[in-house]
């Protein structure tokens, strides 16, 4: 957050602080990040991305929304990551932009 554009921070400030959940990095979480470093889905410069979705992984966060085109939101990425919970035995996890969650009121 602390990188976020501010148009983002500002978005974000508009809902009470009880509508987050804040998580600690897990001995769990850093295991299963290196794990996507390990089989390669990203490169060795996107330790952070790895454990950012690690811990949604472990959360069972319904979608992980991002910015990150070039190692989150991406497709290929998206099945290395999903390739490696499924044979850990997590769930799958939903990566999408934000753009894509946004409702505009075309039912």
């Amino acid at each position: 957050m602390l990188n976020a554009p501010q148009h983002v921070k500002e978005h974000i400030f508009k809902y009470s602080a009880d509508k987050f959940q804040r998580v600690e990095l897990t001995e769990e979480a850093i295991k299963l990040a290196d794990t996507y470093m390990e089989e390669i889905v990203v490169g060795k410069t996107s330790l952070e991305d790895c454990r950012h979705i690690a811990l949604a992984t472990i959360h069972k966060v319904n979608v992980l929304a991002s910015w990150n085109f070039k190692h989150i939101v991406n497709l290929d990425r998206i099945k290395g990551y999903n390739s490696v919970n499924l044979r850990l035995g997590y769930s799958m996890i939903e990566i999408r932009s934000p753009k894509d969650l946004v409702n505009y009121g075309n039912d």
